[in-house]
């Protein structure tokens, strides 16, 4: 077949128009964004900045000289302020995160609450002598602890390098020695199909030879169900370290290209590359397009599966959501331990209103069957997300008409 042909036998025609009460309501109520987006790209960029809280406001929107781009040149600004601070005022009792662990543990942490929780992990890591510029290697299981950990480090100006939990010891010891992270942030374990990871077996594996790091903080999410060695003077404890500074920490202006974190690339075609994000551009970014894209609305509860570990994790699991004000749920396990129903369970018993996952976990939820999704209530379901790669027109159907019951 000629490749025009192909073309042509591939294109898809068929449009799926939201309905007009979602349209109603929408931030984002049609496609003319586009056309005054690029009127003037700039300003329109600049217009959400302003949404957002500047110590001091930029002299210039974007200085572009390939290949690198500063945003928002000469501004003051604070992540970790934007996410938490500035939204004490209305949103201090409204809960930020909606946390539950594979074995069916609970958590939820208001406003406040974080706030107070990542003032307190700030002061732990300023006390261990981090401070803006430095780098700290975060290898946690999808624990609060974690999110915590990231707006410590935001808030500090110190750049924080997730390591995805399933990744080796070697893979951990590259990403550390690369980075030159003076503070690892760790678990114990986590779970996974009810089995355990043993998160602090890798770091002290990959810290044989790893002599940039100082300090190892270790959250204990299991417990006695996982005897650790902690090596003295290296190794710490999060509880007893949070127990032993205050609650308060004033969130300092950083400099719009402050670096926010490092995030390292599979490796799979070579070295893992480390990609620099900077404060301003990444704040915006995240809070523009979470808002717009999922249209998020005060009273959501808004779910990205992702794992933290990858970029759709910080971006659309973390900080997008928290600067939108936002309610987020966090899951620690798999789609399908207990039951290939578990993330359907989650939408059902959270009232999710807005979820967001891969193409790749569509079309094995299309393998398991309709049977799952239809064992529960998925009408609070308001708008579905698919991330990290194309998504074919078989599963996007699947997905509209089975999870989105349309």
């Amino acid at each position: 077949m000629p490749d025009h042909a192909l073309g042509a036998f591939l294109r898809e025609n068929r449009l799926f128009p939201s309905p007009a009460s979602f349209q109603k309501q929408a931030h984002c109520k049609d496609a003319s964004v586009y056309e005054k987006a690029a009127e003037d790209r700039l300003n329109f960029w600049a217009g959400f900045a302003e949404e957002l809280f500047w110590f001091k406001k930029w002299d210039r929107i974007l200085d572009w000289k390939l290949p690198d781009a500063r945003w928002f040149v000469g501004g003051k600004t604070n992540l970790s302020y934007n996410c938490l601070d500035r939204h004490l005022r209305q949103r201090a009792e409204k809960t930020a995160i909606l946390w539950e662990g594979e074995p069916g543990d609970e958590r939820m942490l208001s406003y406040a609450e974080l706030h107070r929780e990542v003032c307190r992990f700030s002061n732990v890591l300023a006390k261990l002598g981090v401070k803006t510029g430095d780098r700290v290697t975060l290898y946690m299981p999808m624990v609060p602890e974690l999110a915590i950990a990231m707006l410590a480090c935001a808030r500090l100006g110190a750049a924080h390098s997730v390591v995805f939990g399933g990744f080796s010891a070697d893979a951990l010891r590259d990403r550390i020695n690369d980075s030159q992270s003076k503070v690892v942030v760790t678990a114990d374990g986590g779970w996974r199909r009810g089995s355990i990871l043993p998160l602090k077996a890798s770091v002290d594996q990959a810290l044989t030879a790893g002599p940039c790091v100082e300090k190892v903080v270790v959250y204990r999410r299991l417990g006695e169900k996982l005897p650790i060695e902690m090596k003295p003077g290296r190794d710490l404890e999060w509880q007893e370290l949070m127990d032993q500074v205050p609650d308060a920490c004033e969130a300092p202006p950083l400099d719009s290209e402050t670096m926010l974190y490092l995030l390292y690339t599979s490796g799979t075609t070579g070295k893992p590359k480390g990609i620099v994000h900077t404060t301003g551009g990444t704040m915006v970014g995240c809070y523009a397009t979470t808002r717009w894209i999922f249209d998020i609305h005060e009273e959501d509860v808004y779910w990205c599966t992702a794992d933290i570990g990858w970029v759709t994790g910080h971006s659309y699991g973390v900080y997008g959501p928290l600067l939108n004000g936002a309610t987020l749920l966090m899951y620690e396990g798999a789609p399908n331990h207990p039951d290939n129903d578990r993330f359907w369970a989650l939408v059902e018993k959270y009232r999710v209103n807005i979820f967001y996952t891969a193409p790749t976990a569509i079309r094995t939820f299309m393998k398991w069957g309709e049977e799952f999704p239809k064992r529960h209530d998925l009408s609070s379901l308001r708008l579905l997300g698919s991330v990290g790669e194309p998504i074919n027109p078989e599963a996007w159907i699947w997905y509209h008409r089975v999870i989105g019951q349309m």
